[in-house]
């Protein structure tokens, strides 16, 4: 399996070589030559296996640079009811992503059970297994460099610290994220762990991360690599949990379901996406955005319109409150026919500052083939979401789930299951629950406190040289 560059650029390298690369020479992001098909014979055998059986069998399809033996490892080593403990009262842990269901034919696929409490340890408690594993096998060390909207990077410094080999320079947008998850990136004390709060919007930092990235000499020298989902292994690890929420929500591989997904930096609707290319049976991928709707707006219209800093708004689902979505241009290469040539294009437009628009294309055509729908949700409709799953049901839900739940009830399949996406729990967005209901969410008992740890972090100006700078000074 080798993977190239959505820009072309870049010769087919093989996974090991990506996931220590990040971001292709080009300024491109890596895709598989090919998507692996998954065979009926697979579908029925998969259905029965646990989580970490079943990962292993999805990352085979993709990774062939890993004896197998070495990947059962590190995937058994990952997916335990040790790590994703925090379930639900009465959940079973060993089941990793239990789904529960609302009412017949609706339901919740809990994916924020590790330890940061956020639907990101799913894939990043894998990719810090992988990065320690290939970097001892090549005697390598490596600076991970990462921006973060809220639970990116709590998630990548937890299962980075203490690794061996690795550094961690996680941007964040100064004063715009949550005050526990502020707290759980800033109180670490661990030496291979740097925060930098950058003043400005996440997509500031983003813009920061591929900045450094593109500086090919900057990047050779200090070894920079990535974790955000522009890392092909973070989009990899989500493929898994679509197949087990399939297996869940249904009876028989005859059966097809569609999927809820709060969606801000379109990698975890990705994930989706490629799952679907490989055939699982998804009649339905609904792409859910905050008041930032971006997304929403090109799959309603085919335009793509990032807005700027000053016209991105700061909403209560915070980690969605993004309007330039790096992984969006994964899709764009399937929808323009993996054209790298169209794709270069279209974001040399994007990447100027500027937009594009499909209308009137062929790729707009055939956009329904990719069974994308998509809606928008506000502060009001978030309150009264949370508000609603309490009354009628005694669960409570987090901001970003809660975009999910109100746009997967504007497009219901008839007797086609509905898998919403759980994104984070509760906790990590206390205000805004206190204010639809009245009372404080739940926290595990080794979280009481947080905020009021010691916070280590630098504030820097929205400025790549002096991101570098720091960088330099730490190693």
């Amino acid at each position: 399996m080798k993977y190239i560059s959505t820009r072309g650029g870049a010769a087919p390298q093989a996974f090991c070589d990506i996931l220590l690369g990040g971001l292709a020479p080009d300024g491109g992001l890596y895709l598989p030559e090919t998507y692996p098909q998954v065979s009926a014979a697979e579908l029925a055998e998969w259905r029965e296996l646990p989580y970490h059986a079943l990962a292993l069998r999805i990352l085979q399809k993709f990774i062939d640079d890993i004896p197998a033996c070495d990947l059962k490892t590190l995937t058994d080593r990952t997916y335990t009811a040790q790590i994703f403990r925090h379930c639900r009262a009465g959940r079973d842990a060993s089941d990793i992503t239990p789904l529960t269901t609302l009412e017949p034919g609706f339901h919740l696929l809990e994916l924020s059970n590790g330890p940061t409490l956020a639907f990101k340890d799913m894939a990043m408690q894998l990719l810090g297994n992988l990065f320690e594993y290939v970097l001892a096998k090549r005697g390598e060390t490596i600076n991970i460099l990462g921006a973060t909207s809220g639970d990116t990077g709590s998630a990548a410094e937890y299962a980075m610290r203490g690794k061996k080999g690795v550094r961690v320079f996680m941007l964040s947008p100064h004063g715009k994220m949550s005050a526990f998850q502020r707290a759980q990136m800033y109180s670490l004390q661990d030496e291979n762990i740097v925060n930098i709060a950058i003043k400005g919007m996440f997509d500031d930092c983003q813009d920061i991360v591929k900045a450094v990235s593109n500086d090919a000499e900057f990047k050779a020298r200090y070894k920079i690599g990535a974790v955000n989902s522009i890392n092909w292994a973070r989009v990899l690890a989500q493929i898994v949990y679509y197949f087990k929420g399939y297996f869940e929500a249904t009876r028989s591989n005859d059966e097809q379901v569609a999927f809820s997904v709060p969606s801000g930096n379109f990698g975890n609707i990705c994930a989706g996406h490629v799952a679907r290319m490989m055939g699982l049976p998804i009649a339905r991928l609904v792409l859910a955005t905050n008041e930032n709707d971006v997304l929403d707006e090109f799959f309603r219209t085919g335009a793509y319109r990032p807005r700027g800093t000053a016209d991105t708004y700061v909403t209560s689902s915070p980690s969605m409150d993004i309007s330039k979505a790096s992984n969006f241009e994964r899709f764009v290469f399937d929808l323009v026919g993996r054209d790298p040539a169209v794709v270069r294009e279209l974001w040399a437009k994007v990447d100027a500052g500027g937009s594009f628009d499909l209308h009137g294309t062929p790729y707009l055509e055939r956009l329904p083939e990719f069974r994308f729908v998509s809606g928008k949700s506000t502060h009001a409709d978030r309150l009264a979401t949370i508000r609603d799953l309490w009354t009628r049901h005694r669960v409570m839900i987090d901001t970003h789930t809660a975009d999910a739940v109100k746009v997967a009830r504007e497009h219901l399949l008839p007797d086609t299951p509905m898998v919403v996406l759980e994104t984070a729990q509760p906790v990590k967005f206390a205000e805004t629950i206190h204010e639809a209901l009245g009372i404080e969410p739940g926290r595990p008992r080794e979280m009481e406190g947080i905020e009021e740890l010691p916070q280590r972090v630098e504030v820097l100006a929205a400025d790549a040289a002096a991101v570098k700078a720091l960088i330099a000074r730490c190693c």
